[in-house]
């Protein structure tokens, strides 16, 4: 899952033990993963809160009780947990490669290829012109029904970016797609990059 440095597993102990509770884990949290939000955080947990929706991370330190919960197991997966030290006196720092964007292969789910390939291949190119597209749904007959935000919002050039673009992306790099779909409302126009 994630591997955890003795320098990051003697930081956490020292936080637990200055809580006086021998009945406190810590609870590794990721919240919008898979996206460019994504987000992880960190917090005590009370033990009988850990049920078996929880993931337990392996620990050298057998009093240090590190848990996460199982949905987010595939965010944390190959990432890397440390501590830093730093002008307060040190932080934890967390590299997870998968954290923004899921580790997908051909057996992936449809709709977390075409996040991978919007996140990796089409949103840096928009993000030139303060753009990005997200994946809405995938309906019946495997068409993506996207939409676009930032100053693709209205953009008089949406059009050629949806069919020149972003549908021949998705297509190339996900042969069961067989059209995109924008349900984006192009009438406001204030971020407009064109």
């Amino acid at each position: 899952m994630i591997e955890v440095t003795e320098t990051a597993e003697s930081f956490l102990a020292e936080l637990v033990e200055k809580q006086d509770a021998q009945h406190l884990g810590v609870q590794v949290e990721v919240t919008d993963g898979g996206t460019p939000h994504a987000q992880i955080g960190m917090s005590f947990i009370e033990m009988d809160e850990v049920d078996d929706d929880f993931s337990a991370i392996g620990t050298r330190d057998p009093a240090l009780r590190l848990f996460t919960r199982s949905s987010n197991a595939t965010w944390l997966d190959g990432g890397r947990m440390d501590f830093r030290e730093n002008d307060t006196g040190g932080t934890i720092v967390v590299d997870a490669p998968n954290l923004h964007m899921p580790n997908v292969s051909e057996d992936s789910p449809l709709e977390e290829r075409i996040k991978y390939v919007l996140h990796a291949e089409v949103n840096p190119g928009l993000r030139s012109h303060g753009g990005m597209v997200s994946l809405v749904e995938v309906v019946v007959g495997n068409t993506a029904i996207l939409q676009f935000g930032g100053g693709c919002q209205g953009c008089g050039m949406v059009d050629v970016t949806l069919k020149q673009g972003v549908e021949k992306t998705l297509v190339e790099k996900v042969p069961e797609l067989v059209a995109v779909r924008d349900v984006t409302d192009h009438t406001n126009k204030e971020n407009a990059y064109y």
